[in-house]
């Protein structure tokens, strides 16, 4: 069995931590398999596509390259699963709520990860952001107030268009690009500006033995 490779990253004037694994799940390819069969149904949460549930022993499978990367990357002793799923990006850039055409941040509580395991064969990873107007790179609970009002300040003067996150744009610089790789996956602070990357023009396709297939789940440090 191949053993995965971990690459651990600070990105951003914060300097925070992200890891990159290669070869995260021993059996990638079941794992494809058991997505062609599972029932996909619309994503909750202002996620811009379809979600459905993943095999049962998930998480006992990745373990091995998960738990590396919790102790010395991101600094967490043990976590609680507070949502997992297979996941794929499928709503028409002509369709997307203001929320959806901006970086966002998974939570602002303290101690909560993100997981993104990429399945298919293409598309464009993850990025992460800058907001220029405030220099933040992550929203806790003490920035949140202020930066929300600052960007609900510069929505209402000029609504973004019709597109996915992807490169810089008026409101927010990309401090950092992952690029997606069959069998890669992301683990990064839920505080972090991200979005999945996206680019102009992409394919939205629902099939997941042609699309955007990934499994991302939500932790929170114990």
């Amino acid at each position: 069995m191949t053993r995965p490779d971990i690459v651990a990253r600070r990105i951003g004037r914060e300097g925070q931590p992200i890891a990159i694994v290669d070869g995260f799940h021993p059996d990638p390819d079941s794992l494809r398999a058991a997505a062609l069969a599972a029932r996909f149904e619309a994503g909750r949460h202002h996620y811009p596509g379809i979600r459905a549930a993943l095999p049962a022993d998930y998480f006992a499978r990745v373990r091995p390259a998960l738990l590396p990367v919790l102790r010395d990357v991101l600094e967490v002793a043990g976590v609680e699963l507070l949502d997992a799923s297979f996941s794929m990006v499928t709503t028409p850039v002509a369709e997307l709520g203001v929320e959806q055409r901006l970086p966002h941040v998974d939570a602002v509580q303290p101690g909560r990860i993100a997981l993104v395991h990429y399945l298919s064969d293409g598309g464009d990873g993850t990025a992460f952001f800058r907001h220029r107007a405030t220099g933040f790179e992550t929203i806790d609970t003490a920035r949140s107030p202020g930066y929300l009002a600052t960007l609900n300040a510069e929505l209402r003067a000029d609504p973004p268009e019709a597109a996915y996150p992807f490169d810089d744009t008026a409101l927010f610089e990309r401090i950092q690009h992952v690029e997606a790789r069959y069998n890669r996956a992301v683990i990064y602070r839920s505080a972090l500006l991200h979005s999945g990357a996206i680019a102009p023009g992409a394919a939205l396709d629902s099939d997941p033995a042609t699309g955007r297939l990934t499994a991302t789940a939500f932790l929170a440090a114990q």
